[in-house]
């Protein structure tokens, strides 16, 4: 017997059907009032023809739950933003619950946590460094759940308010440290490619060296996966060059640390030998011997916003700035040399 809630009907099927945008239905499922009254008429009879039911008109009242959804949960990274999400929401008298949409799992991944998300009856999600399709939005929008994504895989041209950092600038400061230290060979260790924030962070390198006159040169670039084990190989591959780099800028601190590993193993010193510069100041930063200089990406500042922001958005209230990004700065340490000095 075929189910007369009929669950499979999505926001994309109504707005296939109207002939209009997915962002245009959930406008119309939100009572905004910027939907022409002819467009409203069309989509909202639809919308009872093909049976829609919202999620909240099946739910009496907030479970006081959201979900904090991460493509992996591989990283120290991930911890920092579990944090500032976690205070923020025990504030609210709320809960979270963390889990992961596996990149090698694929569109597998993202239906079953959807269908674990539609069962768990969440108020909410924040996702992280995710690409938010318009699949995934559509179904989002299906269940009738707010969502707020944490620096974005991409450039989001759906109706979700992104929470991010500086990367661009993050980068330029620590490049222009690195040539302000008489530093001409700079090599990067890039971000996964296709992520916005890899791009940004390439893009200010890239930046800091032509402010300071110096070439780019493709040959010192090598990109990794923001893990400890791509780190130390890209590390070991430029240090093997014949004309070595002078400094690594390393676009997250756990490939910094897998660069001192490959030093390390090649009998250099750091910082005589080798200056190493990490990006988003994880606690492992200041541990780490010497100990790492590094751009601050406020993580827990990013998940506390996130989670204020979905808090808003859970409310019905209005948020003004659907992107926002929170600055980052240089923490000077102990793995920067001058050369000449």
């Amino acid at each position: 017997m075929q189910d007369n809630a009929q669950p499979a009907v999505t926001i994309s099927a109504i707005a296939s059907a109207a002939g209009v945008s997915v962002p245009t239905v959930s406008r119309v499922l939100n009572g905004r009032s910027d939907v022409a009254p002819a467009t409203r008429e069309r989509v909202e009879l639809l919308l009872r023809e093909y049976g829609y039911r919202r999620r909240g008109a099946v739910q009496a009242a907030p479970s006081g739950l959201v979900d904090l959804v991460f493509n992996d949960l591989d990283s120290p990274w991930a911890v920092e933003i579990i944090r500032g999400v976690e205070e923020s929401l025990n504030a609210e008298g709320m809960s979270v619950v963390v889990s992961a949409i596996h990149r090698r799992g694929g569109a597998d991944s993202t239906r079953k946590w959807l269908d674990t998300l539609g069962a768990r009856t969440s108020d909410g999600a924040i996702l992280v460094t995710t690409d938010l399709d318009s699949f995934l939005h559509a179904e989002l929008q299906r269940l009738n759940l707010p969502v707020v994504v944490v620096d974005p895989a991409g450039v989001p041209d759906l109706e979700v308010p992104t929470i991010g950092a500086t990367n661009w600038t993050g980068a330029v400061t620590a490049t222009e440290h690195l040539t302000q230290q008489n530093h001409r060979r700079i090599a990067f260790v890039a971000g996964r490619p296709g992520l916005w924030c890899s791009r940004a962070r390439l893009d200010g390198y890239r930046a800091g060296l032509d402010a300071a006159g110096i070439a780019f040169d493709p040959a010192l670039v090598i990109s990794g996966d923001f893990d400890y084990a791509s780190g130390f190989a890209a590390g070991a591959e430029l240090l093997a060059l014949p004309d070595r780099p002078t400094a690594i800028f390393a676009a997250s601190d756990q490939m910094a640390l897998g660069v001192y590993e490959a030093a390390r193993q090649q009998g250099l010193r750091i910082p005589d030998d080798l200056s190493v510069v990490g990006f988003d100041d994880l606690p492992e930063a200041g541990w780490a011997s010497p100990p790492l200089t590094t751009v601050r990406q406020p993580l827990s500042e990013m998940g506390s916003l996130a989670a204020r922001t979905l808090v808003r958005l859970i409310r019905g209230e209005t948020v003004e700035s659907p992107r926002i990004e929170l600055s980052t700065r240089l923490v000077q340490r102990a793995s920067v040399h001058a050369l000449g000095s």
